[in-house]
């Protein structure tokens, strides 16, 4: 776990989840079995709507350590929606392998040619994304600090 760590400081971390972020967003719209894009379909913009909670809570992580903040209660919030939206990772990995394994169901039609590597490219993402923003917590709890909100007022110093 420390050599994962030491390769992915929170910094390398926070970029390579947004980095995974917008190509999972952008890949969203796109069609495997037609090789298209689907923009006026609503289904496709749930999952760039619920990333939007997921850079938000690198903005705060980013912010918080730069700055040398405690964690607050409205950060919490974030972090226990992300683990509500994690499900919704889990489910799209699901949904890609479904998808994948299709593959020998429907041979006998035209694929795209584009459809195992970017199928495949998009189900490691959807792989990373869980993993990553597991790292980012364990980054906050570190850099950051625990949720201890009992001795909150103990702990601050105003005078600093």
């Amino acid at each position: 776990m420390n050599l994962v760590l030491n390769i992915l400081t929170w910094r390398r971390n926070n970029i390579l989840v947004f980095i995974v972020l917008v190509a999972l967003a952008i890949s969203n719209f796109y069609g495997l079995y037609t090789n298209k894009f689907y923009f006026f379909k609503p289904d496709n913009y749930i999952f760039p709507i619920l990333s939007i909670v997921h850079f938000i809570y690198l903005y705060v992580l980013w912010f918080k350590i730069t700055e040398g903040e405690l964690p607050d209660p409205k950060m919490r919030n974030l972090e226990y929606i992300l683990y509500a939206i994690m499900i919704v990772y889990a489910f799209k990995i699901y949904d890609t392998v479904n998808i994948l394994t299709s593959y020998t169901e429907v041979e006998s039609y035209v694929m795209p040619a584009t459809f195992k590597p970017v199928g495949t490219t998009t189900l490691v993402l959807y792989c990373l994304l869980p993993l990553l923003t597991l790292v980012s917590f364990h980054h906050r709890k570190r850099l950051v600090g625990r949720y201890n909100f009992e001795n909150y007022n103990d702990n601050l110093n105003i005078w600093m």
